[in-house]
């Protein structure tokens, strides 16, 4: 579509133009010996979004080279669009994380719609089907002026987007602490399922095929989004709104039905994901991938708007466009399948032998550029760090208890740490498609592998007042307590997706908090044989020089091999006995009775045995499909009587607590957050002999804690010697406080 109207002239390229690209006088000195010239504005654009931090991973890159990758169910690692597990059966599933936290802080419903829209373009535009979103959100203090706005748009852009697609969000995490009173996390994940022969990948190999543009028009949304997203927020915050993108939801919905369309005919050599940099990161990708070069004619590109320049084409984040080369000849059928869904069509370009780049528009040549340097000589830097020493254990017997247990366990279970967020995934339609098998609310969300009698679990994890104390340690959890959740649903953990999210790597301490996390999650993985298939790196979560605790967060998928085996949090039946797995140490250094009731945030979080996860998620996983269990459920945050009271909430039945032997003090007996433990409830007489045996033989601490009794309102936690505490009180208390908050 070529403008009539005047094209804006190009600015001159001055010292001060390439500074505010983001890019340093040594990288500029690389672009000058890669180009051989004063690059044109469009070039210097095209370097600016390809080497910012968001695109090029210049200061992490050396890191993740580290992580554990492997596994013989891993068919695409790292460098996709997204990860690629064996399922078995001839299925795969693919899944990602990725963040889109800038935007949602300038634009909290555009920011958030277009994340979730973009994690769902990276997996379909493998061939996959979405079937599955989850979310990690990252708010500041409820006392914060910005925090309920936030809140509000960020959540209904979250639920607008995945309901409007037909794809169920089914879970995720929310948080709330003053660290991110000024830069918000929204990190969106999404898991899609293919058949193994119809996996498609970027590369752009051949010479001479047509390169495709199609979906919705470009305009001058996004443009520099990628830039933006590589620096950290200042007193212009509010100026950058208009570099973020805006999202059509029904337009993807088209999309992705017309792209696996076209992926059941034997057409598409590569396909893309026109996402963060746009037409250029698209483009440079598939080119480089594919070890040819691209000529494009940006006078075909569709245009929303009168006198798009060269330089915004390429540099738009316009949403819901793909970019694909399809094999010479079917152009014509492919068109027709687009045509039919309301969608763009137009041959931009073409495949060529050059390995370069050539951008024309208006019969100008705009850009000239080596694709293989400019993707594959981006900065690698090796910024120096320093990882905290973690701070000291502080013994149980040196935290004075604060009142009653349960009073204690009121007053937390209707904090903004555990209040219930049914009022955020109510918003969230979990059920569309009818695959839906565990909703939000417990450990891990399970969908059914459609036409199967097979599952996927998914989940979230990540503490990040853990990896404030001990960045390594803190990721350790992360990883352990996403297998935690998965082997307490029933399913097999298959591999993780990381959303890495760290402040400003240009100072020391946000840079080995990062590398104390890498440290954390490879030896987490390796002992755990979880490898790491997909991700994303957000830098540059600080707003003038205050930066957000260290957020590691970690998406995984296991495999339920079969359905009627899978397992939930909620207590079942009357008399059944409830039985905690692992160590009992009673550990309170960052725990949320210490923040909570004592006002405390020191100490160091709690260690990881990661040979004693694997022992007890395999014991787990088996106890479950033997039929030994009625419910599982992991214990993290607010330790045992937290857990206990969640699974009691779930299942609206009462649990009578046994008098303890423990040496350990009241409250860090049922409050410590010590690691590696499930809470399990059998009836069977013989279930619960065979669970003993098998603890005793794995060397893996067991006690039976108490049974469940009464249900309704008759319903109630009692621990003895303590006034007890009835479901009726803890659930309001446990409910009312995110509603009563955004109604304010």
């Amino acid at each position: 579509m070529t403008s009539t109207t005047t094209i804006a002239q190009e600015p001159k390229i001055t010292k001060d133009l390439v500074a505010e690209h983001g890019i340093n006088d040594e990288e500029y000195e690389l672009l000058l010996k890669i180009l051989g010239h004063e690059p044109s504005y469009t070039e210097l654009g095209i370097f600016s979004v390809m080497w910012s931090e968001h695109c090029s991973y210049k200061s992490s890159k050396f890191w993740l080279k580290t992580l554990y990758t492997e596994g013989e169910q891993v068919i695409c690692g790292p460098g996709e669009n997204a990860g690629v597990v064996d399922l078995g059966d001839g299925d795969a599933a693919i899944f990602k994380m990725e963040s889109h936290n800038h935007p949602s802080y300038i634009e909290p419903y555009q920011g958030a719609a277009t994340g979730v829209g973009g994690i769902m373009r990276d997996v379909f535009t493998m061939g996959a089907r979405p079937i599955a979103n989850m979310n990690a959100l990252r708010f500041g203090s409820p006392d914060h002026p910005k925090t309920r706005h936030l809140v509000n748009g960020v959540v209904a852009g979250v639920g607008d987007y995945g309901n409007c697609m037909g794809v169920p969000t089914v879970g995720g995490e929310t948080n709330f602490d003053a660290g991110y009173d000024d830069n918000i996390l929204v990190n969106a994940m999404c898991v899609g399922l293919v058949k193994k022969d119809n996996i498609f990948y970027c590369a752009a190999s051949g010479v001479g095929n047509p390169v495709i543009y199609v979906g919705s028009r470009t305009g001058r949304d996004g443009i520099h989004g990628a830039t933006m997203a590589s620096a950290e927020f200042d007193d212009d915050t509010d100026e950058k709104r208009p570099t973020v993108q805006v999202g059509d939801p029904f337009t993807e919905k088209l999309l992705l039905e017309a792209c696996l369309e076209l992926m059941a005919e034997d057409y598409i050599i590569g396909i893309q994901d026109m996402g963060a940099a746009g037409l250029t990161s698209s483009s440079v990708e598939m080119a480089d991938k594919g070890g040819v070069g691209f000529d494009l004619n940006l006078d075909n590109v569709p245009q929303r708007e009168t006198g798009m320049t060269a330089y915004e084409m390429m540099l738009s984040e316009s949403q819901e466009r793909m970019l694909m080369t399809l094999k010479p000849g079917t152009e014509e059928k492919a068109e027709a399948i687009f045509k039919k869904w309301d969608l763009h069509f137009a041959v931009i370009g073409k495949t060529t032998d050059t390995g370069r780049l050539v951008i024309t528009h208006l019969g100008e040549t705009k850009a000239n550029i080596p694709v293989a340097q400019l993707a594959e000589s981006s900065p690698e830097y090796q910024r120096p760090y320093t990882i905290p020493t973690p701070p000291a254990e502080i013994p149980a017997s040196d935290i004075a208890s604060q009142g009653s247990l349960m009073g204690a366990l009121v007053e937390m279970m209707g904090s903004p740490h555990l209040a219930s967020r049914r009022w955020i995934w109510e918003q969230y339609d979990h059920m569309v498609m009818g695959d839906t098998i565990i909703r939000p609310g417990g450990d891990a969300a399970v969908v059914r592998i459609h036409g199967s009698n097979k599952g996927l679990a998914v989940t979230t994890d990540v503490t990040p007042r853990y990896c404030q104390a001990d960045p390594t340690m803190g990721a350790k959890q992360a990883v352990a307590e996403a297998a935690r959740n998965l082997n307490a649903s029933g399913a097999r953990p298959l591999a993780i997706t990381n959303c890495l999210n760290f402040g400003n790597p240009e100072r020391e301490e946000p840079m080995g908090q990062f590398v104390g996390a890498i440290h954390g999650i490879t030896a987490a993985c390796r002992a755990l044989k979880f490898p790491v298939v997909s991700g994303n790196v957000s830098l540059y979560n600080e707003t003038k020089g205050g930066a957000i605790p260290p957020t590691p967060a970690i998406g995984a998928i296991g495999l339920v091999e079969d359905l009627d085996h899978v397992m939930d949090i909620a207590l079942k039946q009357e008399g059944d006995t409830v039985i905690l797995l692992g160590p009992e140490r009673g550990h309170l250094g960052q725990s949320l009775y210490m923040d909570i009731i004592l006002d405390r945030q020191d100490g160091a979080p709690p260690p990881v045995d990661l040979e004693l996860e694997r022992k007890l998620g395999a014991l787990v996983r088996a106890f479950i499909k033997k039929g030994y269990v009625n419910a599982v459920h992991d214990c993290s945050d607010g330790g045992l009587l937290v857990a206990v009271a969640e699974m009691a909430l779930a299942g609206d039945k009462g649990v009578e607590f046994e008098k303890t032997t423990s040496k350990l003090p009241d409250h860090a007996l049922y409050f410590g957050e010590d690691q590696g433990r499930y809470i399990l409830t059998a009836s069977d007489e013989k279930a619960l002999s065979h669970i003993h045996m098998a603890c005793q033989l794995a060397q893996v601490n067991t006690g039976v804690i108490g049974k469940v009794v009464g249900s309704g309102m008759k319903a109630s936690l009692n621990i003895p010697g303590q006034m007890p505490v009835s479901l009726h009180t803890l659930r309001t208390i446990h409910e009312n406080w995110m509603p009563e908050f955004m109604a304010t």
